[in-house]
């Protein structure tokens, strides 16, 4: 999810990963990259992170927090108090600000603002999701999301935007500990039966790359939401976790073809 509300790695290794390809200094700029991080087996399966991601909702929670938390903080919180709660994944994020006794009401008011907001505050999905997901199901990839999102959140998205099919699906329901800590991605390799060593991660914050590693994934650090300014540290702390970077959605694709 967006870092910043839910919060917003090839001659040889070309082939381990592609099955055949063009040498390191004809590849695309991610398998350049990661044939310098060292050779790792074919990819099995993709699992991506969803806001930020490969939809743009941040202004849709911001706006649905602020709503939701006025009635039980007693005033509207600003979009910057907001953010600075850092809030990293949905369910966790209410219960933390209003506490287990508001949470239930607190939750049910963030939901109906949700819905209410999505047809004016939704950004869509970013630009070569819907083709990169086409391609890699094309190419019989398995494909997951792993999400701080709450299942209810989700059937509102999914009911208004066309994502499709995914083979598996962990959301902040699903698990006691969020990202950065490994168990959504764990719990989906789990059901995916795909050892984390031929799995990737795509995500567009920190805490995404943080979780792929701890779990034993490939970090795929997602440039494509980021503003012009926000990448150089954005890079630098990803690339700590041993990321590769992908500028564009089809870069991804490129990975495993």
């Amino acid at each position: 999810m967006d870092e910043d509300v839910h919060d917003e790695t090839m001659s040889d290794i070309a082939n381990a990963i592609t099955g055949g390809g063009p040498a390191p200094d004809e590849a695309p700029a991610p398998a350049r990259q990661l044939a310098e991080t060292g050779a790792r087996p074919p990819l099995q399966a993709i699992l991506f992170d969803l806001d930020g991601t490969l939809v743009a909702t941040k202004r849709l929670y911001l706006e649905a927090y602020r709503r939701a938390l006025a009635t039980h903080l007693g005033h509207v919180p600003t979009a910057e108090e907001v953010i600075a709660l850092r809030p990293s994944s949905e369910l966790r994020f209410l219960q933390a600000v209003v506490g287990p006794e508001l949470y239930d009401a607190c939750l049910a008011d963030f939901r109906r603002h949700y819905a209410e907001l999505h047809e004016t505050h939704f950004g869509g999905l970013y630009d070569g999701v819907e083709a990169m997901l086409a391609d890699l199901r094309a190419a019989g990839v398995p494909i997951g999301i792993v999400t701080g999102k709450s299942r209810g959140s989700w059937e509102v998205t999914t009911a208004n935007v066309e994502l499709g099919p995914f083979d598996v699906t962990v959301f902040d329901d699903d698990v006691t500990r969020p990202k950065p800590d490994p168990e959504g991605l764990l719990l989906a390799l789990e059901r995916l039966r795909v050892p984390p060593a031929r799995a990737a991660y795509v995500g567009d914050g920190t805490q995404d790359a943080s979780a792929a590693a701890a779990a034993g994934l490939l970090p795929i650090a997602a440039l494509w939401p980021k503003k012009p300014e926000e990448i150089e540290t954005f890079t630098q702390h990803v690339l700590r976790h041993g990321a590769v970077l992908a500028h564009t959605p089809a870069d991804v694709v490129a990975l495993v073809r």
